[in-house]
């Protein structure tokens, strides 16, 4: 078999560094030990041994990295299951990994190296589970160079909250900034948000803050989750602070002014919501099907603004942005009906109840018919929510049962 070369062993290194679930973080210039002690050598000839022999991703680590040594066969062997990984030969490899894992002679870093690879194998297949004992294993075996240990770790804990492991994920987090005492911002977002999802919400926005104000460049993405921890936890004040600097500070950016408009509404400032997101529509900035929903909704909780719905949906339309389906036709007919155009609304309904599975759209149909007097009509509409089989059948039953017609 063929040693190992540097170019391969980056291609592998990089594809397994990369964070599985919240984004890449990994060192794209990480060496393995292999390539690392080829460098060293290197730079000794050169005389140029006192030169750092490669990026550190963890300079401030209190573990100390192992010494590496790999016979020729199973350089040869890691060799052979990198070209099937990178090949898609995702069943041999798995198993070559298995064999190489299972070989206690192989030595920690081998096995360890094998263990990343099943594992992104296995979490490439939908297997959670199995992604998380194979990166444990990686990190457990303790014997893989810091960058590629402490990015097996960030994989670790990501995998464990994707498997519903919420506790055992931030004790991974916990183990990670002990040993690497890293201040990235990328890191520190990665545990304030598994705080996010525990509901530890006080905890979560004081470490996506650090992550935030450590960032030169915050994501928009790390903003608005730091914005919406603050909501949860009861800090509306600093969510809509929060907002609205950013949104001032980017006053071109749609994201930062949707995000400002949620954190409006959140807030109970519809007002103000409203304000941020009709500018936007008279930009011509609203493009996406949610945008107009934000818009027609928020006008249809407030009282006396149900044309203004109707108007928005109507465009939505028009425009192709939103679907002809039952949420449309639903939000469409309830903003005729409470602006005082119950004719509309009935026609409304009609696109709408054959669309729905449960048959309470017949039913507010047959309700408003019988509010405008046509009761032929109403029970005509009231049987269609039976044979749907609506979950009041009492209230069909009752406008069936109405004298006359």
């Amino acid at each position: 078999m063929t040693s190992p070369t540097p170019r391969n062993r980056a291609l592998l290194a990089a594809a397994i560094a990369a964070v599985l679930t919240f984004g890449a973080i990994g060192q794209a210039s990480a060496q393995s030990p292999l390539e690392r002690e080829r460098t060293e050598r290197e730079q000794r000839r050169q005389n140029k041994s006192d030169e750092a022999p490669a990026d550190q991703g963890y300079p401030q680590a209190t573990r100390e990295e192992p010494d590496v040594e790999l016979s020729s066969r199973m350089s040869g062997q890691l060799d052979e299951l990198m070209e099937l990984y990178n090949a898609g030969k995702s069943a041999e490899a798995r198993m070559m990994a298995d064999e190489i894992i299972a070989n206690g002679k192989a030595g920690d870093y081998a096995r360890a190296y094998a263990a990343q690879i099943a594992a992104q194998l296995a979490h490439q297949a939908g297997d959670t589970a199995t992604a998380v004992d194979y990166f444990a294993q990686a990190v457990e075996l303790d014997g893989l160079d810091n960058n590629s240990h402490y990015n097996a770790m960030l994989n670790l804990a990501q995998l464990q909250q994707a498997a519903d492991q919420p506790a055992e994920s931030l004790a991974t987090y916990e183990r990670f900034f002990s040993e690497t005492r890293s201040q990235e911002p990328a890191h520190l977002m990665m545990k304030g948000q598994a705080l996010y999802l525990m509901k530890r919400y006080p905890e979560a926005t004081a470490v996506m803050k650090q992550a935030i104000d450590a960032s030169a460049e915050p994501r928009p993405e790390w903003q608005a989750l730091l914005m919406q921890a603050y909501a949860e936890s009861g800090q509306g004040t600093q969510a809509v602070q929060m907002a609205e600097q950013v949104a001032a500070a980017k006053p071109d950016d749609k994201r930062a002014q949707m995000n400002l408009a949620v954190v409006y509404q959140q807030a109970g400032m519809a007002d103000k919501a409203v304000a941020v997101l009709e500018k936007l529509r008279a930009g011509g900035q609203l493009s996406e099907a949610g945008e107009y929903q934000q818009l027609y909704a928020t006008y249809i909780n407030m009282e006396g603004h149900e044309k203004q719905a109707v108007e928005v949906i109507n465009e939505g339309l028009q425009k192709g942005v939103l679907k002809p389906d039952l949420n449309t036709y639903n939000a469409l007919a309830q903003g005729y009906y409470f602006s005082g155009q119950p004719g509309q609304a009935i026609e409304t309904w009609r696109k709408a109840a054959p669309l729905d599975e449960d048959g309470s759209t017949y039913l507010n149909l047959a309700k408003a018919l019988v509010n405008e007097g046509r009761k032929d009509e109403a029970k005509a509409a009231a049987r269609q929510a039976l044979a749907k089989g609506i979950e009041q059948p009492d209230q069909a039953e009752s406008i069936i049962a109405l004298p006359g017609g």
